[in-house]
């Protein structure tokens, strides 16, 4: 049977895995596509929705390993799990630092390789759900004034208005309102909002140690 718990590509150059894998896989509830070559995989059209691969190490041509290196050459996201029949040390290390979920041994035991396929999924979709957070933050981002922005970036160092309009030569009231106009363009609520919009926006922030210095800023 097919259904909707997420695709999974197959890579893999043996035709009796690729069957054995899509029976499995498709009676688990997951749609399948299988190839028998990176060339082949690399050429076919990408799903929008949440997916992994299953990818084998050696095959000819492009390797496992070759594979997930044009991959994340092009920036993808595509969680990868590696079957191998004669892995060794330094070739899993070098596909788990590269980002790979896993690396499962032939012939893999369905349990393993089931949870193994539940991990890639979940992290697919926090991986696209963690991109359309960024881009929303960096749309907001786009809106504000190039004044607001160094505003923005001097709150989230934790300056307070005095120290920003120090900075800037402006004055304090006039930081007052950037700084309620960087909160609004923002939709942060609180300090603590704003200053997480800024770590995922990769902006440099400084800690302050907790106080009455911390309470003042947050009041000014």
């Amino acid at each position: 049977m097919s259904g909707d718990g997420g695709l999974v590509y197959i890579v893999d150059d043996d035709p009796s895995l690729r069957t054995a894998l899509g029976r499995l896989l498709r009676a688990s509830g997951h749609r399948v596509e299988a190839f028998a070559t990176a060339g082949e995989f690399l050429a076919s059209p990408r799903g929008d929705g949440p997916a992994c691969l299953v990818l084998d190490v050696q095959m000819p041509g492009p390797s496992g390993l070759d594979l997930q290196e044009a991959l994340a050459a092009r920036g993808g996201e595509l969680p990868i799990i590696f079957l191998t029949g004669h892995g060794d040390v330094p070739m899993t290390a070098r596909a788990m630092k590269a980002g790979a979920v896993d690396f499962l041994t032939k012939p893999v035991q369905r349990r393993e390789l089931l949870d193994a396929i539940r991990r890639a999924l979940a992290r697919h979709v926090q991986a696209r759900t963690d991109r359309a957070e960024r881009q929303a933050l960096e749309a907001r981002l786009a809106t504000l004034t190039p004044r607001e922005g160094e505003v923005f970036a001097l709150v989230v160092r934790g300056l307070l208005n005095k120290q920003i309009a120090a900075e800037l030569r402006i004055s304090e009231p006039t930081v007052k309102v950037h700084r309620g106009r960087v909160m609004r363009k923002m939709q942060a609520d609180s300090l603590a909002e704003l200053v997480r919009v800024a770590g995922r926006l990769g902006l440099p922030q400084m800690r302050r140690p907790a106080g009455p210095a911390e309470g003042t800023m947050q009041r000014a």
